[in-house]
């Protein structure tokens, strides 16, 4: 018996946290991430864990963004000693991820002393230090994409690339029965022909689909035209005299950024202005996708060959040091500031924003997803004043948006995706969406199902809801069934030897349960292709 129960990411986007039971296989978790978005979101981070981390075998993580993977040194913390599967790429970006992590927590810790001790109150102590951070990286297990995985007797993972960022996946589960089962975890999936990182691998079949929903009822403008938009936003705000601030996750949002600024500078559209990336974490992060290159896309590889180095740009300067970070903001004149975080709720952006949110002549340049409760979220839905770093700042700067840039597929790319499916997951979890993102891809799904004579159950968990998992053959009458069963054998030759050897093992097990003693005793046959 298979138990699945969602602790995270349930009715809302961040916080991804998923615990998987088989009685005496295994105890396990996919993904721990933190909530992120206010005095909320650290309250959910802080709580016990709603199970003993010291019981559990092992995590899957499918990628590194710390809404997946930053509550893991907090499960070390509290005793868990288990193995953090991932790939190859996102064990390097969580060795640097979580460390810094960390320092964060203890920084924003030592500000909330000084805080409650003026105001005569106890604080609480970091949530997990830098240290805590660093004696976590030893759990780390990379594999290679499409490796499988033993995890536990009968039970294999293989990771697929799910192109939202460098090493992100999503994880194939298949347990061997009887009967046999294939669970699938979306993962974050990202954008189709998106720069730098090959498309998500597109799987064929599942008896389940956990899967995000972080874009349900919305759709992004066609990437073709981000970098032109960009490019006049620059000049828009350069014409002015003013800086351009763009909070930007240091893993991935920055090096697309850092690619389009390179395009733009090829073609003589900008301007001989520096452009600062002023995150330690994204420098790193950037030397970190050139030790990757089995995530890059076709088109990435052939410049390379050519001599053509996509993240390198004439007037870029990073920052790593404190005076050097300080010293942007004492400059005159225009420039491009990229740093982190993206929702402008933790880092150096902070500074930044500080500094140049009151300036008419400035911009800020939003290029992902913001989560409610956070500064940036704030600022796109159009506050005038806000509070940082202890301090009231107007808001008389330009506040824009490209949704184009998000790592995220929209509704129609999710849409897509499962469209994509030989045959459609029979029982489809939507989670890592707001309420209203679920509802809009539920039905878009729902009627996917319809137009294609298929039954699919969509459901949008709640916090803490369990579910038990097995095939649900019992979703099709009995002859759809067969029909469908018939199709999928005809086309066994089209699948990866994996998945072929999944599909048969489940197609023997169904066309035996389906045939019962009459038509057994009638003399219905096996198709070959099953045998």
């Amino acid at each position: 018996m298979i138990r699945l129960r969602f602790w995270g990411a349930a009715q809302t986007v961040t916080g991804s946290l998923y615990e998987l039971a088989v009685d005496g296989v295994v105890h396990m978790l996919v993904d721990c991430g933190l909530f992120q978005g206010g005095p909320e979101a650290d309250d959910a981070n802080r709580n016990p864990f709603p199970f003993d981390p010291a019981s559990l075998d092992l995590v899957v993580l499918t990628h590194a963004h710390l809404d997946h993977s930053g509550r893991i040194p907090l499960l070390y913390k509290r005793g868990f000693r288990g193995r953090v599967i991932c790939t190859l790429a996102t064990a390097d970006l969580c060795r640097v991820l979580w460390p810094d992590s960390g320092h964060i927590q203890e920084a924003d810790a030592e500000w909330r002393r000084r805080k409650a001790q003026r105001a005569g109150r106890e604080a609480q102590p970091p949530l997990y230090t830098a240290q805590e951070a660093q004696d976590a990286l030893g759990l780390l297990d990379g594999v290679p994409y499409e490796e499988p995985v033993p995890l536990a007797p009968g039970l294999t993972l293989r990771f697929r690339d799910a192109g939202h960022i460098l090493g992100s996946a999503m994880a194939v589960l298949d347990f061997q029965g009887p009967p046999a089962f294939r669970l699938i975890f979306s993962g974050d999936l990202g954008q189709v022909g998106a720069p730098i990182l090959r498309d998500p691998a597109q799987p064929a079949l599942a008896d389940c689909l956990v899967m995000e929903s972080t874009y349900g009822g919305r759709r992004h403008p066609p990437s073709s035209g981000r970098r032109q938009q960009l490019a006049e936003i620059i000049q828009d705000t350069f014409s002015r005299g003013g800086k351009l601030v763009i909070p930007a996750f240091a893993v991935e949002r920055t090096q697309d950024l850092i690619y389009e600024l390179n395009a733009l500078a090829a073609s003589g559209q900008l301007p001989d202005e520096p452009v600062f990336v002023d995150s330690p974490l994204a420098i790193s992060a950037t030397e970190i996708f050139s030790r990757h290159p089995e995530c890059f896309d076709r088109l990435t590889w052939q410049q390379i060959q050519k001599g053509d180095m996509p993240l390198d740009l004439v007037q870029l300067r990073f920052t790593r040091t404190t005076e050097e970070s300080q010293s942007i903001n004492g400059l005159k004149g225009p420039a491009i500031i990229l740093s982190a975080s993206g929702m402008a709720d933790a880092g150096r952006i902070r500074h930044h924003l500080k500094h140049n949110l009151w300036r008419p002549e400035a911009t800020v340049l939003f290029v992902g997803y913001q989560a409610p409760g956070t500064l940036g979220w704030s600022l796109l839905n159009g506050a005038r004043q806000v509070r940082i770093l202890g301090e009231e700042v107007a808001v008389k700067a330009r506040i824009v948006s490209l949704s184009s840039f998000s790592g995220h597929a929209d509704e129609d790319g999710l849409a897509q995706w499962v469209a994509g499916f030989r045959q459609l997951p029979p029982r489809i979890f939507l989670t890592h969406g707001e309420p209203e993102a679920q509802k809009s891809l539920a039905a878009r799904l729902q009627q996917l199902a319809a137009q294609r004579g298929e039954r699919a159950a969509v459901t949008s968990p709640a916090p803490g809801e369990q579910y038990t998992l097995e095939p649900a053959a019992d979703l099709w009458p009995a002859a759809v069934l067969r029909q469908r069963l018939q199709a999928l054998a005809e086309h066994l030759d089209q699948l990866t030897p994996m998945e072929r050897a999944h599909v048969q093992r489940q197609l023997s097990q169904f066309w035996a349960a389906m045939a019962g003693p009459a038509e057994a005793g009638a003399g219905r046959d096996t198709p070959d292709a099953v045998k």
